[in-house]
């Protein structure tokens, strides 16, 4: 009897440890894919385009990656007082870069997309003048600069007009 006891709880004990085993390893974000946004990530003075030689920063970004890695957040602090905060995450599951902007004027903003070659291009629905409008942003390396040009559809994107188009220039350079 001991030892049929014995056996059952070797048995059980056996069961649990392949239960442990069989579990889903904890998602990391060190795949490459997760990376390729990291071209954003510095501390940046941040101009209007077109530069001029007179030109000046018109705000500072903070941009870092947070939660080991898996999070890019911005710190967006332009001159005027109107200050934003963005998180963006790659969705592997559904092959997406997501990100949500907030500001101090209670704006929301969320993006989604796809890296197209060395540029991120997201989009999503914002509240116009004339209802819904479609917004699209695309960040690009230039050199060691990063241009982000947004512009904004009326017409479900059939027509798109510019709505910003900045330059991030490391601080110090």
């Amino acid at each position: 009897m001991k030892r049929r006891c014995l056996l059952a709880v070797a048995a059980a004990c056996g069961f649990l440890a392949g239960a442990v085993d069989a579990a889903p390893s904890p998602r990391t974000c060190s795949d490459a894919e997760y990376r390729k946004f990291d071209f954003w990530i510095g501390d940046w003075d941040t101009f209007d385009v077109p530069l001029t030689p007179a030109s000046k920063p018109i705000a500072r970004n903070r941009v870092d990656a947070i939660l080991d890695g898996c999070v890019i957040r911005e710190d967006y602090d332009q001159f005027d007082g109107h200050h934003g905060q963005s998180f963006t995450i790659y969705d592997a599951q559904r092959k997406v870069w997501h990100q949500s902007w907030v500001t101090n004027r209670g704006e929301l903003l969320v993006l989604e997309g796809k890296r197209d070659g060395d540029r991120i291009v997201l989009e999503g629905e914002e509240d116009g003048a004339k209802g819904k409008r479609r917004v699209r942003a695309v960040w690009q390396p230039q050199g060691e600069d990063v241009r982000e040009i947004a512009t904004a559809s009326d017409d479900g994107g059939k027509t798109w007009k510019p709505v910003f188009d900045i330059l991030f220039r490391r601080q110090g350079h």
